[in-house]
């Protein structure tokens, strides 16, 4: 260390602050074991104008309803480490299968008891309100879950009002495994999940490399496709007032958001 007395001196005065370091903030609330939630947001969502928080709660695979329902009780304090004492945009919880059991009202609930006020959005929810703006009344479903996971998601989508034509799912039980499904392989499986009279098909999963693979189905099938992570980058930057199309990113992607 240099023995030379070197001088500090403070500022003449204290720098200006900004209210925020970007006007819109997102909360992800997204499971330990998650790959692919936080690369999809940034690339779909953040922005010099949207900034994209992220936390992690525990979770032990495999997928299965009791363990997914294990998140419940930390979901309050996941909420609260995203930027305490701050308020947020809206905050999103990453899991597809556990908001239909846990329940999105539930969710919502546990939420907002840390960040009161704050919109949450959940894939189910955000699924549906993109089914719905895009008109689709009879609809196919791919999931990448065993079918004990997958019945009550069929349930939750039957419960309001869709016809469901094909329900399919690869059988898989840990979310890594998910988060590895390659692209090609994502689109020849939607190919075959697609029935011919659906209005659109709905590729469930926040692990699920899906999103960025939504223009290339929709061309190959010729009907809107929504994936979960891609009804909640739409759903999280409507709510921040970002009303752009993003057509690249697929049809969803131009139309305006009302909650289901």
């Amino acid at each position: 260390m240099s023995k030379t007395e070197i001088k500090i001196q403070t500022a003449s005065r204290a720098p200006r602050l900004d209210d925020r370091q970007l006007p819109k903030r997102i909360g992800l609330i997204i499971l330990a074991t998650d790959h692919t939630t936080e690369v999809d947001f940034q690339r779909m969502v953040a922005s010099n104008r949207i900034g994209v928080y992220v936390t992690r709660i525990p979770y032990a695979n495999p997928v299965t309803p009791e363990n997914l329902m294990k998140m419940q009780p930390l979901l309050s304090a996941g909420a609260a480490l995203i930027l305490p004492g701050e308020t947020l945009d809206v905050v999103m919880y990453s899991c597809t299968s556990a908001s239909v059991v846990i329940g999105d009202a539930q969710i919502e609930a546990a939420v907002q008891s840390a960040k009161p006020g704050v919109p949450v959005v959940t894939p189910t929810a955000a699924a549906v309100s993109g089914l719905k703006a895009l008109g689709a009344k009879r609809i196919s479903v791919l999931t990448p879950y065993t079918a004990e996971t997958s019945a009550p998601m069929a349930a939750y989508f039957a419960d309001l009002g869709f016809e469901i034509d094909r329900f399919t799912c690869l059988g898989l039980s840990d979310d890594r495994d998910m988060a590895r499904i390659p692209h090609d392989e994502i689109a020849a499986f939607a190919a075959e999940a697609m029935a011919p009279e659906s209005d659109a098909l709905f590729i469930s999963c926040t692990a699920v490399r899906a999103a960025e693979a939504v223009p290339r189905i929709e061309k190959a099938l010729g009907k809107p496709v929504v994936s979960s992570n891609l009804a909640t980058a739409w759903a999280c930057l409507r709510l921040c007032g970002d009303t752009d199309a993003g057509p690249e990113l697929g049809l969803l992607m131009n139309k305006p958001y009302a909650e289901g």
